[in-house]
């Protein structure tokens, strides 16, 4: 419709310049002269006309023009093609596709608040086609910036303190500094005073500090008795800064007149925990130093939002458990300081909701929030999310524990709930095989060519942390096997848990060892037990055997007590590459002492094969550890399969006191079981 109207307007122009060369006569003259009766003259009638038309024509244009930009904005497709979004709109929106539905004409709908016995249902309901309800629902949220002013964001002397120019916070919820010596506007930071559930002025939504505001940024933690900062974003993703380095990585830094000392650093999988000492350096002050932890989150992705809200979970219990009752407002950020950021305090006052009046009400929570800094809460899959982790929270509380509290908390796991006469343990594992498998997430391994090399067509990997290998020239899927990333306690991709090898799959199993400089593989399972084949045998008796471009030469074979050991000198080359081969040492540890259905008897063998296995990655190198079992093929025996690799992953990840108290609890749960079974 648009190319359309100025091909009308160049035909009109057309026609009133012919019409001008036709007729000398002015328009007022040719409408006005003659009144005499007598046929019309067709040369006088033509301006006549032209000027007729001329206002119908204008009014056909805006009204073509009106509609195509109308259907344009109610179809828009939001997308982050455009990689520089200066304005933060789509600044924590990434790369996703969002429909953008246009407001009820009728005004805004209501939504009240959900009792969380109803909450799994209601996620399910909004979730239905594409998450199309979850979408109308944020889209009728208010955006917050009619509420209030922007005055003092919009000053000449403001506008280079702001990251993003529409992301502002409202003059009556700013965060205030104290003047510096007189100079204008140097009272303002862009930060605004956001509520808790209950709590006023609980948290300070903030942009990521630019190199010219860090030093106001270390003013506002000091002059607001800060204790905690939560950082939500990495300083750059997708080769862009989102934030400045506000922090020295150790040593000591002076930040205007505060000076900041790194105390101690903890990189976790999911965070790091940064502790500072921060002092300021004005004459004359005698007030003591103060401590801060930065706790900051690592694992948003830079597209979307995290696959799980677990270590989202894990992250703001750990914040709430840091931070002091007495200290003064909780420094919340990301870039923009409205998406991630607000995601994490409506999670965070929801949780307290729950606690208290056992519902949430998210739609209400944002609308609030929302008139103390507009746009918290950027995108509706940010929305999602946060009902996501609530419904996680809800159904599974909070899972992590102090050693401290282990030997309580496993006394309340033996003893045996009244109704279901189940011990606690065993009604805590059947909600683990309640959770929902994402079927939609796992579109590789459900291909026809990936299924087959699948012991098991249930268990296969999701798409999100599927071990990759490298594609062979001209052939598909070869980058597919069976395998999946699993985290550690402290590091991201720690385990490959994968299946058995099958016959046609012991290439792709050497080749992922290989790619991936795994140089530490854990065998949970016999070859062949109850005379049935449970894993190919990858390695050589004796000599060597080669698949594929890799050898394997076994160098070593020791059994100790339950435990063989074996040394593999694995080689690989490109037989077409003229580069010299590459040599590598892979030692196994193959477990013996796993029985069939169940877990080890005792656990003195487990604990020396985690032994084994650390000492060995102190000294390769700590690449990923390759764990496989079997694979069988009742749903009753798979579930101890997963069970068998998470035991194992949980016991090397955590410390080693605590072993011996998890092994001690699963030998009661089977033998209890046995019990059950035999009255």
């Amino acid at each position: 419709m648009e190319p359309f109207c100025p091909l009308l307007l160049a035909s009109f122009s057309l026609s009133l310049a012919r019409a001008g060369q036709g007729n000398d006569t002015t328009p007022t003259e040719s409408n006005w002269t003659s009144t005499t009766a007598g046929p019309p003259d067709p040369g006088a009638s033509q301006p006549l006309l032209t000027w007729l038309l001329l206002p119908l024509l204008l009014l056909l244009f805006l009204l073509a023009a009106y509609f195509f930009r109308f259907r344009k904005q109610r179809k828009a497709v939001v997308s982050s093609n455009d990689k520089k979004m200066p304005n933060g709109i789509l600044e924590e929106q990434e790369q996703q596709r969002v429909m953008l539905l246009s407001r009820s004409p009728s005004g805004p709908k209501k939504y009240f608040p959900i009792p969380v016995e109803h909450l799994e249902e209601e996620i399910r309901v909004r979730s239905a086609d594409d998450c199309k309800r979850f979408r109308e629902e944020f889209n009728s949220l208010p955006s917050g910036h009619i509420q209030g002013t922007f005055e003092l964001a919009n000053k000449e002397e403001n506008r280079e303190k702001n990251r993003y120019p529409n992301i502002l916070p409202n003059d009556h919820c700013r965060v205030i500094l104290s003047q510096v010596d007189g100079i204008p506007c140097s009272d303002y930071i862009n930060a605004s005073y956001i509520d808790g559930y209950k709590e006023k002025n609980k948290f300070i939504a903030a942009q990521g500090p630019k190199q010219e505001t860090v030093n106001d940024f270390w003013r506002m933690v000091w002059e607001q008795r800060s204790a905690t900062i939560v950082m939500l974003t990495n300083l750059k993703e997708r080769k862009e800064e989102k934030c400045y380095q506000y922090w020295p990585d150790q040593g000591c830094w002076t930040y205007g007149n505060i000076r900041v000392c790194v105390e101690d650093c903890v990189v976790l999988v999911d965070y790091t925990i940064r502790k500072f000492c921060i002092h300021p350096q004005l004459p004359d002050s005698c007030k003591a130093p103060r401590l801060v932890s930065q706790l900051h989150f690592t694992s948003w992705p830079d597209f979307g939002v995290p696959f799980t809200p677990i270590g989202m979970l894990k992250f703001l219990k750990k914040v709430k458990t840091l931070n002091p009752s007495h200290a003064g407002p909780i420094v919340v950020h990301c870039s923009a300081g409205v998406g991630r950021t607000g995601t994490f305090i409506v999670i965070d006052a929801m949780m307290d909701m729950i606690h208290s009046e056992q519902k949430v009400d998210v739609f209400e929570f944002v609308s609030r929030i929302r008139n103390q800094r507009p746009q918290m809460v950027q995108t509706d899959v940010q929305y999602t999310f946060i009902y996501q982790a609530l419904l996680e929270y809800y159904l599974y509380g909070d899972t992590e524990l102090d050693v401290s509290s282990l030997e309580r908390h496993l006394q309340t796991l033996h003893s045996t709930a009244t109704h279901f006469d189940k011990i606690g343990l065993e009604e805590e594992f059947r909600k683990l095989t309640n959770v929902r498998i994402m079927k939609e997430n796992m579109r590789t391994g459900n291909l026809p060519a990936n299924m087959k090399k699948a012991r098991v067509i249930q268990i296969i990997p999701y798409d999100f942390n599927r071990v990759i290998l490298s594609m062979k020239r001209g052939q598909e899927f070869t980058d597919y096997i069976n395998a999946s990333f699993i985290d550690g306690y402290r590091q991201k991709d720690y385990f490959m848990a994968t299946q058995g090898p099958l016959a046609h799959t012991v290439e792709d199993f050497w080749r992922m060892v290989w790619e991936w400089k795994s140089h530490t593989i854990v065998m949970l399972t016999e070859v062949q037990e109850r005379e049935q084949d449970k894993c190919y045998q990858y390695w050589p008796t004796e000599g060597s055997v080669t698949h594929g471009d890799i050898t394997i030469e076994i160098k070593s074979d020791t059994l100790s007590e339950a435990i063989s050991v074996r040394d593999f000198l694995v080689t690989f080359k490109q037989p077409l590459a003229r580069q010299e081969e590459q040599v590598r040492m892979v030692r196994q540890f193959h477990f013996h002492g796993w029985p069939e259905v169940g877990i080890p008897t005792e656990g003195k063998g487990m604990i020396d094969l985690i032994a084994a296995v650390q000492k060995q990655q102190q000294q390769t190198g700590n690449h990923p550890i390759t764990v496989h079992c079997r694979s069988n093929m009742n749903s009753a025996t798979k579930w101890y399969k997963i069970l068998s690799i998470y035991f194992l992953i949980m016991l090397i990840s955590n410390e080693d006191s605590c072993l011996k108290i998890f092994f001690n609890l699963m030998v009661s749960i089977f033998c209890k079981k046995k019990k059950k079974r035999s009255c």
